[in-house]
């Protein structure tokens, strides 16, 4: 078997025929609110869960749909809203934290100017003739605004996905350095990171941005930005989506089941290896009304891989 340890993109996992527990089912649950933040622990699969979003909704990905989805639950009954965004995709954790508040805030437009360039050309070269979008290296939000009126002349709006949002600003808060002023000089006021959300919302009401999927660790970046962005609906907690990321107990008994059986073993070592895994990577609940732990994606396929390789526990 082929496990996607440190793999993130969802084309990749799933035409390549790596080991992936199907989440596909929890798209028509998400399309039910318009704005959505989604918080994980780090190295848990939240970039993943973009990447279904970003191949589901892209509309230059249309032709592809069959090839990545079709043997998927939602491959067998997809939404209206399959393959009719253009997809817009920020990743904060590109975002150098160090120097100044000023140099933070540099390396945040410049992640937002590439990203913006980058969505122009790409959907330019699939055809889709976007019209002329004026870079501006100064000032980010001009770029974000100068997107939005070319996409006006478009048919299609914009699904926006921001991986991580809180990822510099999160190290800037556990610095050591100037920590208070340069933290707040990012998400108080008209910090950076508060004028861009700001930004993004009045982006939403024209029905430009259209979606938007927000993930991070942690919501008190978000709480900290207050007014700046307050139409983001928080799922982290709702129960339907405690599994949205992460392995349950019955996915893990499956992987361990086959490994055994490769290896030669008894039976009697599946349940020690499940004991083993409950012990290390299990027992994350993300509701109250959850019926069962999750376990961490990244750490059970690191344990997958070398069992399987060696026939042995890793150390």
């Amino acid at each position: 078997m082929k496990y996607p340890y440190g793999i993130s993109d969802f084309k990749k996992i799933n035409t390549r025929n790596f080991f992936y527990c199907d989440r596909t089912d929890k798209i028509p649950l998400l399309e039910k609110s318009d704005s959505l933040l989604f918080i994980r622990p780090r190295r848990f699969g939240k970039s993943l869960v973009l990447s279904m979003l970003e191949n589901y909704y892209d509309v230059a990905k249309k032709d592809e749909f069959e090839a990545i989805f079709g043997g998927l639950k939602i491959g067998r009954n997809p939404t209206e809203l399959r393959n009719s965004y253009f997809i817009l995709r920020f990743d904060f954790s590109c975002v150098d934290p160090t120097g100044s508040a000023e140099d933070v805030k540099r390396a945040l437009f410049n992640h937002i100017n590439v990203r913006i360039d980058g969505f122009h050309k790409f959907y330019n070269y699939k055809g889709f003739e976007i019209p002329n979008i004026e870079i501006n290296r100064d000032d980010a939000l001009y770029s974000i605004d100068s997107l939005v009126a070319s996409i006006r002349m478009t048919p299609y709006p914009v699904y926006l996905l921001i991986d991580e949002y809180d990822n510099f600003a999160n190290t800037v808060m556990m610095g050591v350095q100037s920590t208070g002023k340069r933290y707040e000089a990012l998400v108080h006021d008209e910090g950076p990171l508060r004028t861009f959300f700001k930004s993004v919302k009045a982006s939403t009401s024209g029905s430009m941005f259209d979606r938007v999927f927000i993930t991070g660790v942690s919501p008190v970046v978000m709480s900290d930005i207050t007014s700046g962005y307050n139409i983001a609906k928080n799922i982290y907690f709702e129960p339907e989506f405690n599994d949205l990321c992460g392995f349950k107990q019955n996915e893990i008994e499956d992987v361990l089941k086959k490994i055994v059986d490769k290896c030669g073993f008894e039976k009697e070592k599946i349940q020690e290896a499940v004991n083993l895994m409950q012990t290390y990577y299990n027992g994350y609940t993300f509701s109250h009304a959850a019926d069962e732990h999750i376990y961490n994606p990244t750490l059970c396929l690191y344990f997958f891989e070398q069992f399987e390789k060696t026939c042995g526990y890793p150390r």
